[in-house]
């Protein structure tokens, strides 16, 4: 199977899991998986939320952000993923002046 995010329709979600300003997403979801190409503007967030049932791997492939996890700050750029397991939490935050891409995986839907 391929998906060309190319061909999908960006959807606009405003304040994604209670984060600041709104994350464009290109998405494909099936009963399993959830795979996403996101894209947030400076200022930006996903808020802070704990994954209950599933996990999540998030891969930059612009720009950076801050990512906080169980409740520890830390820096991520372009080429670092970020990985949080189930019953964990964490938040993405462009706190930077460019555009941050990402590509999001939560499997077990």
């Amino acid at each position: 199977m391929i998906l060309d995010f190319k061909q999908m329709k960006e959807t606009i979600m405003p304040n994604f899991k209670g984060g600041e300003k709104q994350m464009a997403a290109k998405m494909y979801a099936d009963e399993k998986n959830r795979i996403m190409l996101n894209r947030l503007v400076p200022g930006a967030s996903v808020g802070l939320h704990t994954h209950e049932g599933n996990c999540e791997v998030i891969y930059i492939l612009e720009g950076g952000a801050k990512v906080l996890y169980d409740g520890k700050e830390m820096r991520i750029e372009a080429g670092q993923a970020h990985y949080c397991p189930e019953g964990h939490e964490h938040s993405l935050i462009n706190d930077t002046e460019d555009d941050l891409v990402f590509f999001a995986v939560v499997p077990g839907q």
